[in-house]
């Protein structure tokens, strides 16, 4: 018998791994939510799929990561990829184009970002810095 994922416990597991609290998730998702809600809906199984949507913007991970993401299959890609030869790790990584692989790129393409908008932020440092010089 195959094994549901439980979505509940996929966008609970994110949001912690974002380092996310529940009550700034019910913030995010509007006015009707709470903390309760949240760890409410965490619990279920299945969760509607527009709430899915909005709970990606959110914590702007892909819907597709709630939705697959099972927490036996990514143990035993692990300990498929990491193998532990004489005390050495050999790591030889398979990529394919899945949630995981989808959410390591958006945290890379955040970190850009926020790399690009402080070095921005220091140029403009640097001419008002001029500007007030003058």
């Amino acid at each position: 018998m195959e094994q549901k994922i439980h979505q509940g416990r996929n966008v609970k597991r994110f949001r912690e791994m974002l380092g996310i609290k529940q009550e700034a998730l019910a913030l995010d998702l509007g006015d009707d939510w709470n903390q309760k809600k949240i760890s409410l809906l965490e619990q279920k199984e299945e969760i509607d799929e527009n709430l899915l949507k909005a709970i990606s913007q959110a914590l702007k991970i892909p819907v597709e990561a709630f939705q697959n993401f099972d927490e036996e299959q990514a143990i035993n890609f692990i300990s498929n990829t990491f193998h532990d030869t004489q005390g050495l790790i050999n790591y030889s990584p398979t990529f394919n184009n899945n949630p995981i692989d989808k959410l390591v790129q958006l945290h890379e393409e955040k970190i850009a970002l926020y790399e690009r908008m402080l070095k921005e932020k220091d140029e403009m440092m640097d001419r008002l810095e001029k500007l007030i010089k003058k």
